[in-house]
Parts: structure tokens; C-alpha cells; sequence
């Protein structure tokens, strides 16, 4: 049964706060990538996991049931939270996950508590990103490993393009690059740090579907549907988000990053 805080009748016309009440989260390289990093993290059973930025909890709850390890997911939105803890009532791994709303630049955890801290697509939306990258060196452990999925350049694009890829995501902050991203890894006391850079692949974002439910799926259905008959601004919202670029994918990928602490 869903929470009044997913109830709420319409959400705030935002990026973070429609995936929040459609029941989605979304990361570049869809659930094929999520994968990959869990891998290059090495998690197992034994793991105790941080996961910045959990959304609806969707991988925290997969690493639970898939590994049983246990997950720390934490969100700054509070609705997004709520998600997630219905979530893992219905996928019954309440024993193995625990849901906290705080904020990637000031984690509420002590210096190395956990084996690994798992971040995707969180930082890139966040303009100090050496704070966070400082902070998810931080609570891990020594010889922990911190695993990120971000945005990045591919390589300088033409002149507007950035503008126009910020306003359709919803980020306020430069897009920064593979280096950018090494540097700061490097400062934050990172180590053996290794990076793996991808151009989108349209098949490969398709496998965002594994990431869910039939009722998720159905959820993210009907909701989204009924905002496009009743949500002008929603309309509105999506005919903005339906122009991209031309070319936009020659520049503009992902990269995925692990270090040691």
C-alpha cells in the first residue's frame, strides 16, 4: 500500500521529483551498468554497502536480495525515501536495507564505515563535487572501495549544447570530464582509481527495464499518463525535453570510476 507521501495528487514539475512520484530513477547505461559497477566494487555477502543517492531504492533493494548484504540507501528527497522503504517492505529485505534522507556533500556517518559507497548519476547534479567525492572517501573503509556512474564530456561540445543538456536534466552545475572527475578522485585520498568511459548505446539503456517490477512498470505507466492528460506544465515539460541536440551522444557520455580507499 502506498504512503500518503506517494500519494500526493501532483508532483513539483521538476527532474528529481517526477522521477520521485513516478517511481523511477534513472541512471545512464541503464541496469547492465548498475551491474558492472557492483561488480568493479566487489560486492558480496559480506558488504556493508552505501548507497548515495538510492531513489526508490530500486539497487539497494536488488543488492540485498541478490548478494544478502546489507545496504544504507540514502536520498536528499524525502518522497524518494518513502518509495524506497515501501519498496523493500514488498520485497521483504527490511532486515538488509535502511532508508535515510541526508545530503552527498555532509554524509551523518562516522570516517570508514562501510566496504563500499556506490553513487550513480548524484554528483554530476551537484556543483562541489570535490566535497562529495571527499565525503565518499570518507565513511569508507580502509582498502573499501567508492564506485561512481556519472555524466561527463566526451569531448568539448559546440557552442549551446551545454546549456541545452543541463536545462533538459536538470543541472545546474558545468558537466565536467573524465579528467575532471580523475583529479578529484586523486585528491580525495582515492587510489588504484580505475575508469571505464561509454557513448550512449540505446540498447544498453533499455536494460533499465530490469531494474524493476511489473508493478513498477505499471505504476510508472498510469502515473505518467495521467499527468499527461491533466498537467499542462507537464506537457509543457516534456515537449521541452524532446528536443535534443543534434549529435548531443558524439559528445556526451558516461564514465564509471572506482578507487580504493
Amino acid at each position: 500500500m502506498e504512503s500518503k507521501a506517494q500519494r500526493r495528487s501532483e508532483p513539483e514539475i521538476s527532474y528529481f521529483e517526477l522521477q520521485a512520484y513516478v517511481g523511477t530513477t534513472k541512471h545512464l547505461g541503464g541496469f547492465d551498468t548498475t551491474q558492472e559497477l557492483i561488480a568493479k566494487c566487489q560486492i558480496d555477502g559480506h558488504a556493508y554497502v552505501l548507497e548515495v543517492g538510492c531513489g526508490v531504492g530500486a539497487t539497494a533493494c536488488y543488492l540485498a536480495k541478490q548478494y544478502g548484504c546489507r545496504v544504507m540507501g540514502v536520498d536528499l528527497r524525502e518522497t524518494m525515501i518513502a518509495n524506497a522503504n515501501a519498496r523493500a517492505g514488498q520485497e521483504g529485505v527490511e532486515a538488509l536495507v535502511e532508508f535515510r534522507v541526508a545530503d552527498a556533500q555532509s554524509l551523518p556517518f562516522d570516517e570508514a564505515t562501510f566496504d563500499v559507497v556506490f553513487c550513480e548519476s548524484v554528483a554530476t547534479f551537484i556543483e562541489d563535487k570535490q566535497l562529495v567525492a571527499n565525503e565518499l572517501a570518507r565513511v569508507a573503509k580502509p582498502g573499501g572501495r567508492v564506485g561512481l556512474n556519472e555524466e561527463v564530456w566526451l569531448k568539448p561540445p559546440p557552442d549551446g549544447m551545454a546549456a541545452k543538456v543541463q536545462s533538459i536534466w536538470g543541472i545546474e552545475p558545468d558537466i565536467p570530464t573524465v579528467a575532471d572527475w580523475l583529479t578529484w578522485l586523486d585528491k580525495a585520498g582515492l587510489g588504484n582509481v580505475e575508469h571505464m568511459v561509454y557513448a550512449f548505446d540505446a540498447r544498453r539503456e533499455a536494460t533499465q527495464l530490469k531494474r524493476y517490477r511489473f508493478r513498477d512498470m505499471w505504476r510508472m505507466f498510469y502515473r505518467t499518463l495521467g499527468l499527461l492528460l491533466k498537467s499542462p506544465s507537464f506537457r509543457e515539460y516534456m515537449r521541452g525535453r524532446q528536443r535534443v541536440p543534434k549529435d548531443l551522444f558524439k559528445y556526451f557520455g558516461y564514465v564509471l570510476l572506482v578507487g580504493t580507499r
